[in-house]
């Protein structure tokens, strides 16, 4: 077996270990983080568990520390007390990046791990099933459920050779991207073997496995070996390695072979992760800004490398350099070193260790700006600045431009890059806050602030469904593009009325007012839709809008399940031609919808009213998903309506 096969194994609740084929497994750990956690645990609240059911689960606050109202820190209030009362621990603001701190503080090799955010899946770095949902299905791991998911392929992505100086780990996943594209990944595990593995550090394996969700990839994974018990023990957990490897004789479906040695410094230009090409290649851009840091890059070792390309030097007067370590435990050792003060000599400005200008919270580019980044996504608008253009790359590059004023290859620069792991990281956890005992839980008030709302529910799936198509979109839409972030609208991600009002506005301003004015309707979508964040809001508030069913080429992972779980309809067509058959506002009726579902039909034909024609739609999905479809959605499903 390999490594993603002995882990799904021994948590394999239903179903077998055949790719396509659904599967539920136990989840030992789960994370959240403030923006997709309060709905979570309003959600985990509705089910009536008193207690969490996980060997441990962990609520972090890193998204919205940008405090300019009442908003964000009710949102806290309510996720301390709520964590407090329900066994969840919590790791407070200032804390670190959720997927940084439960690298270092928390993960397990050969454990499962879901989280309320995408890239989850950081924690494959240390031989763990990490994976990224939606909150709901969060909120029923939490409560003991199984999560479920389609048994993915496995991906033998072999690595040789080593990364030689000034190329990164993020080259290595660019150069992925490059050749696989964002949807390259859509079902399947990339498991990392070869002699190359044992040449990467912990923190360089976790910028390849965090910034494999931009592959579309269910997750990624590496081995547990020496590397990781040498990680372990510097965070003082040796206990908690077990080793983990795939065996001599394991199969994959696929392989991919890296020369590491081979690789050189990438970047991927405007607007899509998968827009890659050399440094070189892309020549001298003149840029605005630098911003170092999130949860693809800001471990120690990325930190320390950047501040050896800064010591003794000065960034371009031109340039505006932002750095923001990943954690508390990497700030405070950057300040006890030296480093930090190296950076800010150089003329970095220190943010907090949050997720910062990654998620447009704050450090937006000038109008028409150019800012490189070593963040995971360059989507449309995601920098809160729509004219800019945001390019990803390593710590490396984004310091060596920060230098020079232009995007620059760090090979050019003269500086030791040799940076050692430390045989003792500065391990101090009191920021991570424990619940109440069992017995005290009773006592623990939930404090629920005026800007949270109920989460809208779907009512059971109607005999019949009809309705205009109120937007026709291209392929790649984004979660940023259907539930737009930034600092604007983070602090409502529990408010779906006032979040209503935002929907899908990149794509097209008037479409909420539209939405409300018919009633609601159906969505018309090309291929991939939905890929980017776990944020389960691109389907909530659509269902607040009164969306019955998406039409499209096809669907990201997650985006999916959260249609499926919140009980609107995934439709893919069945001859891709007859998505240019349907326009903007075309009256559509979907006959006998209910019996359609309930009988196991795998084809629903969608009668266009306007135009004359019947187009028939797929409808992929399980028996379970089906029972969910027509009790409108998981929540509805728990409580037995049908």
């Amino acid at each position: 077996m390999n490594v993603t096969q002995k882990i799904l194994a021994a948590h394999l609740l239903s179903g077998e270990l055949i790719p396509g084929k659904e599967i539920s497994i136990r989840i030992d750990q789960t994370l959240t983080q403030d923006s997709t956690g309060t709905m979570a645990y309003l959600q985990f609240e509705a089910m009536g568990i008193s207690r969490v059911r996980t060997e441990r689960s962990v609520a972090y606050i890193d998204h919205n520390t940008l405090q300019t109202g009442f908003e964000n820190a009710d949102d806290h209030k309510y996720i301390t007390t709520v964590a407090k009362k329900h066994g969840i621990w919590l790791s407070k603001p200032g804390n670190g990046i959720c997927h940084q701190v439960q690298l270092e503080r928390i993960g397990k090799p050969g454990k499962t791990l879901l989280g309320s955010d995408s890239h989850t899946p950081t924690g494959g770095a240390l031989g763990m099933i990490a994976i990224g949902a939606g909150g709901l299905d969060v909120a029923v791991a939490m409560g003991g459920g199984a999560y479920y998911l389609d048994c993915p392929s496995v991906v033998n992505v072999r690595l040789t050779g080593k990364l030689s100086r000034g190329v990164a780990a993020k080259d290595v996943i660019l150069e992925l991207l490059r050749r696989l594209s964002v949807k390259g990944g859509v079902g399947k595990v990339m498991e990392y073997t070869g002699p190359g593995v044992a040449t990467l550090s912990i923190p360089e394996r976790a910028t390849i496995t965090n910034m494999g969700a931009e592959l579309g990839a269910t997750t990624s994974v590496f081995p547990s070996d020496e590397v990781t018990r040498a990680f372990l023990k510097a965070q003082n957990r040796e206990e908690d390695y077990q080793p983990l490897t795939a065996d001599a004789d394991a199969e994959y479906q696929e392989t991919v072979e890296i020369d590491l040695s081979a690789l050189e410094p990438m970047v991927a230009l405007p607007h899509m992760p998968d827009n890659v090409m050399t440094v070189r290649e892309a020549g001298q851009i003149k840029v605005d800004q630098v911003c170092i840091g999130s949860c693809t890059n800001s471990s120690y070792q990325d930190m320390m490398r950047v501040a050896a390309m800064l010591r003794g030097k000065t960034i371009n007067p031109e340039v505006s350099l932002v750095i923001a370590p990943g954690s508390r435990q990497v700030l405070t050792m950057l300040s006890q070193n030296g480093a930090l003060a190296d950076m800010i000599q150089a003329g970095a400005r220190i943010c907090e260790t949050a997720c910062g200008f990654c998620i447009g919270m704050g450090q937006s580019p000038q109008t028409n700006g150019v800012s490189v980044r070593t963040n995971n996504r360059n989507f449309f608008g995601r920098s809160g600045t729509k004219s800019a253009g945001i390019y990803l790359v390593s710590c490396e590059t984004a310091a060596a431009t920060a230098l020079s004023g232009y995007l620059a290859d760090p090979r050019d620069v003269d500086c030791d890059l040799n940076v050692d792991m430390p045989e003792t990281f500065v391990c101090n956890d009191n920021m991570i806050l424990p619940p109440a005992a069992e017995a005290d839980a009773a006592d623990v008030e939930v404090v629920r602030g005026p800007n949270i709302k109920p989460f809208p529910q779907a009512d059971v799936l109607a005999d019949d469904l009809t309705g205009k198509a109120l937007l026709k979109m291209e392929d790649n839409i984004t979660t940023d593009h259907i539930m737009p972030s930034g600092s604007n609208l983070l602090p409502f991600r529990s408010n779906i009325p006032k979040l209503s009002e935002y929907c899908l506005t990149p794509v097209d301003a008037d479409f909420p007012a539209r939405a409300k004015e018919n009633g609601g309707g159906f969505l018309i979508a090309g291929q991939n839709y939905g890929q980017g964040s776990s944020r389960e809001h691109a389907a909530l508030v659509p269902l607040y809008l009164k969306i019955r069913g998406v039409l499209a080429k096809s669907f990201a992972r997650i985006h999916r399940a959260n249609l499926i779980n919140n009980g609107i309809l995934p439709l893919e067509f069945a001859n891709e031609a007859d998505y240019d058959r349907f326009d903007l506002s075309d009256e559509l009726e979907l006959s006998g919808i209910r019996q359609l579902v309930a009988s196991g039909a795998e084809e629903i034909p969608v009668k266009n009213k306007t135009k004359g024609f019947t187009a028939m739609m797929k409808l992929k999905v399980t028996d379970r998903q089906r029972q969910m479809l027509l009790a409108g959605g998981l929540i509805n499903m728990i409580a037995g309506k049908k």
